[in-house]
């Protein structure tokens, strides 16, 4: 039996494997929410939910539900988190948390008003990998960070419809793939960056498809980006410290990485597993939410400010 009762607000396929996810922690799902009442029943009755609802208003209402898991497109996540907030519940949101900086704000302080957690649900943050690795860098045998280089390029056939191409439902490349590499970045930077300089190339549709970012901190630690719609690139992070560097593909659900000494020596680090990456998620809110720990938020917040920057660069150039 649960500890806290989840309700998952949005049905795709994320929210499938956020049901699996839960259930094997768990055992069982509380609540779905969708605007169909057929779609939530068929899927309760996959994934073993006992209430299935038919409207969003019913889910976040519901007095039994803890902690809803909002699954919907990013372009929604302000108004389904404010609404949530409002109802008393915790909430852990898809990434990307909100579309900027301004949102996040108001329900950051919204969940503090409230006495609530708020959490993105960004598997990074959460993986066993990171920690280990954080803990090997703490431990200064690697020196400190000298420089960050993430790669994230995946290929997208153009329709101008999806929510990829569609600047209705804030399409592009930084809200979906590029936030997986800044919140790469941020989790292993010393400290937030405050020089940014950054490119790009727009879609037919004027969402960014390609792009290069670049940011400094004020101990000159540099981080370079590369994020593509329609080129396909390794999910790749390298972080390099004075006596060494650190190789991580498939990054955003990674269980190993590489690390290669400066004699060229190199060795294999293992922590946890990527089929666990939501499970992960799972324990990290209801640990914050037992404690009442907002520290994951951090990041969060800053990777938001650094993406507003990015697009008020572009648009910058764009008019000029």
């Amino acid at each position: 039996m649960s500890t806290y009762n989840w309700g998952i607000l949005g049905l795709g396929s994320i929210a499938a494997d956020f049901a699996n996810a839960l259930t094997s922690y768990h055992g069982e799902l509380y609540a779905v929410g969708s605007r169909s009442i057929e779609k939530a029943k068929a899927f309760a009755s996959e994934h073993r939910a006992t209430k299935a609802y038919g409207q969003y208003k019913s889910l976040m209402t519901d007095p039994k539900i803890d902690i809803i898991y909002v699954a919907t497109p990013h372009a929604s996540h302000h108004k389904y988190i404010k609404e949530a907030l409002e109802n008393g519940k915790h909430v852990l949101c898809e990434k990307a948390i909100t579309i900027n900086g301004g949102e996040l704000k108001e329900l950051i302080q919204l969940a503090e008003k409230n006495n609530l957690i708020l959490m993105e649900a960004m598997t990074i943050y959460h993986m066993p990998l990171y920690h280990t690795l954080k803990d090997l860098m703490k431990s200064n045998r690697l020196g400190s960070v000298k420089t960050i280089n993430v790669t994230f390029g995946s290929r997208k056939p153009f329709d101008p419809s999806n929510r990829f191409y569609n600047p209705d439902l804030a399409g592009g490349a930084l809200l979906d793939i590029g936030t997986y590499a800044l919140s790469f970045a941020r989790f292993f930077l010393s400290e937030q960056p405050t020089q940014v300089l950054t490119t790009m190339k727009a879609a037919e549709t004027n969402v960014d498809e390609q792009s290069a970012i670049v940011l400094k901190t004020p101990t000159d630690e540099i981080v370079t980006i590369s994020l593509a719609f329609r080129g396909k690139m390794p999910k790749r992070g390298l972080i390099a410290c004075e006596n060494g560097f650190i190789t991580v593909d498939d990054f955003p659900r990674a269980e190993q990485a590489t690390l290669t000494w400066h004699d060229g020596n190199s060795e294999v680090i293992k922590a946890g597993l990527s089929s666990e990456a939501l499970v992960n998620e799972i324990k990290a809110m209801e640990s914050s939410v037992s404690g009442m720990d907002q520290s994951y938020l951090t990041y969060s917040t800053d990777v938001m400010t650094l993406m507003d920057e990015v697009r008020h660069q572009w648009s910058q150039q764009s008019s000029s």
